[in-house]
């Protein structure tokens, strides 16, 4: 299907032209027919001599409804501009043909209207049309009270037909709503120009504005019912359990999950130089017309805050007007629909030279050069396609990002072990506020040997590595133990020797200590000395034997023997007498 929309003056015979090719009434309101002027968008097809079919969305020419004809404008990648031929280019013709121009719009047909009235003159028309994206249309002489041309007019729609480029059914849709409105017994329907994908009934879409699901009841195509429909068409969808109220013009039905909503965007500007720009001007994008504040950046780009969020991708085409002087004031091409803030003094200049190097085409290394970290998800979601693998999870990095950011933790781990030394490393969650990353399983990627993960903390060299002060208290600690290495020494001791409880836990960490119960450590190898003195002794034995054996306090010997127990050394009889095993 061809879609096409009508552009020029008011009453230069557009809606005239669509009646005579469909035989429909694209002038739905009225007051339209009334006042004998378009109001709002028509809507009308027809077939065409291949038997290809040629769908018309006919928009108002008056300068009051600019906005009417850029909401039926934005999502058709193909335009009707129509000129009459006794008036010629008027105001009008200059501002549709500039916001077509805007948006990027190269193909179409130049059809001078209302040749029965004067000589048609096309080439002082196409004249208009050099320097625009538009420059390169056929042209068509027509009337539609005599039907001079209309042959002419569609075989040269016939020729369109076949030049358009093929949409990307496969793509995610992106339906712009052009008009809801409540059928009986069916409910809400909303109209638009399905650009790309397809849409099934059944199917589960979500609204732009809430990100709700919303599901298809319904749809039609040419005022056919359909089960699916392909881009390009224009599409009528009845939703189901959803109230007219909730959307209108300029919502969109999204295929979930493959958008994003942003009111923040950065963007390259065709037109105006970006410092000549008003504060404020409207940007319309699809079927939206949505308040933006501007910020200059560079000598064509600008970042723009929208009063409310939109699905937008990075390459997108839209434009921006300036309602008050009537003027657009240029076409705008999205260069990034999640820009970093801008609060340092010298970051727009800085921004505006990264912006200066993007093209408004998806660049996945482009984007992560840019960007270090970026998850896979909020990649489709700016319209850039993830690939390559992962560091973790869903998240990708730039691999100079992701080794400087290996360098740094190795630093920040060896900074925390000289600011504490007694800590067992430093914790994954601090190393992630320290390295500013999103998500804590990006540390747990980067423990690279020598670096060790353990209990969520990260630590360096090895594990029994000792703080200095640690392992002198550990040796004074030796030579006390040594006439009786079974004395477990008290707190008061420890303290004296320079073990508190965190030099302890240090030292037990580094198997240079072992904790029996709180407050009682022995030395490492007092396991197996007190093994070879239990195994001497008549068996079974009883737990005052072993203490005395031992020569220690009853405080040492109960945790000493349930851990020989516990590793199955020794074993607990009925009596409470215990036996060493093997022996």
């Amino acid at each position: 299907m061809l879609v096409v929309a009508t552009a020029g003056h008011v009453d230069h015979g557009k809606s005239t032209l669509v009646r005579v090719l469909t035989g429909m009434e694209p002038d739905r309101w009225a007051e339209e027919r009334r006042r004998g002027m378009t109001i709002d968008l028509g809507f009308a097809w027809t077939a065409l001599p291949s038997g290809r079919t040629a769908a018309f969305v006919d928009v108002p020419g008056h300068e009051r409804f600019v906005p009417n004809m850029l909401a039926g404008v934005g999502p058709v990648p193909a335009a009707l501009v129509v000129v009459a031929a006794d008036e010629g280019w008027m105001p009008q013709s200059v501002e549709h043909v500039a916001a077509l121009d805007a948006l990027g719009v190269s193909a179409g047909l130049l059809v001078v209207t209302r040749t029965d009235l004067a000589a048609p003159g096309p080439a002082q028309a196409r004249d208009r049309l050099v320097g625009t994206s538009l420059a390169a249309i056929d042209a068509v002489a027509v009337s539609a009270v005599t039907g001079a041309g209309l042959p002419e007019l569609r075989a040269a729609l016939d020729r369109l037909a076949g030049t358009v480029p093929a949409p990307a059914t496969d793509a995610p849709v992106r339906l712009w709503v052009d008009r809801s409105f409540t059928v009986r017994g069916s409910g809400t329907v909303v109209t638009g120009t399905l650009g790309a994908g397809r849409i099934a009934v059944g199917e589960e879409l979500e609204l732009a504005a809430t990100g709700e699901p919303v599901r298809v009841r319904g749809l039609q195509a040419l005022g056919v019912a359909r089960g699916e429909v392909a881009a390009v068409a224009r599409v009528a969808v009845n939703l189901r359990g959803i109230s007219r109220e909730r959307l209108g013009r300029g919502d969109a039905l999204l295929t979930p999950g493959r958008f994003g909503r942003t009111d923040l965007l950065d963007v390259r500007v065709t037109g105006d130089l970006a410092a000549d720009l008003p504060a404020t001007l409207t940007l319309h994008a699809g079927s939206a017309a949505v308040s933006a504040r501007v910020r200059p950046l560079g000598p064509d780009t600008v970042r723009l805050r929208l009063a409310r969020p939109l699905p937008l991708l990075v390459g997108d085409r839209a434009l921006l007007r300036d309602p008050g002087h009537h003027h657009v004031a240029g076409g705008v091409t999205v260069l990034d629909v999640a820009p970093p803030p801008l609060r340092r003094r010298g970051a727009a200049v800085a921004r505006a030279a990264v912006l200066a190097t993007v093209d408004g085409r998806p660049d996945l290394p482009g984007e992560l050069r840019r960007r270090g970290l970026v998850s896979a998800g909020d990649l489709t979601r700016m319209g850039v396609v993830p690939a390559g693998r992962p560091v973790t999870g869903q998240w990708l990095a730039d691999p100079e990002h992701w080794r400087r950011l290996g360098l740094r933790l190795a630093a920040e781990v060896d900074r925390h072990a000289r600011a504490h030394p007694l800590d067992p490393g430093a914790p994954v969650e601090l190393l992630r506020q320290r390295l500013d990353l999103p998500d804590r399983t990006l540390v747990a990627a980067l423990v690279q040997p020598p670096l060790r993960l353990d209990a969520g903390r990260v630590t360096a060299g090895s594990a029994d590595a000792l703080p200095e002060p640690v392992a002198r208290a550990v040796a004074r600690a030796r030579a006390a133990y040594a006439p009786h290495p079974f004395r477990a020494p008290g707190a008061e001791r420890l303290a004296e020797l320079g073990l508190g409880p965190r030099e302890i836990g240090a030292a037990v960490r580094a198997g240079a200590l072992l904790r029996l119960a709180d407050n009682v450590v022995l030395l490492p190898g007092a396991i197996d000395d007190a093994v070879r003195v239990l195994a001497g002794l008549p068996q079974p034995f009883t737990l005052s034997t072993a203490r005395q054996a031992l020569d220690t306090t009853r405080r040492v010997a109960v945790p000493l023997l349930e851990l020989l127990d516990r590793r199955g050394v020794t074993r607990r009889l009925s009596d409470d007498m215990r036996v060493v095993v093997g022996r």
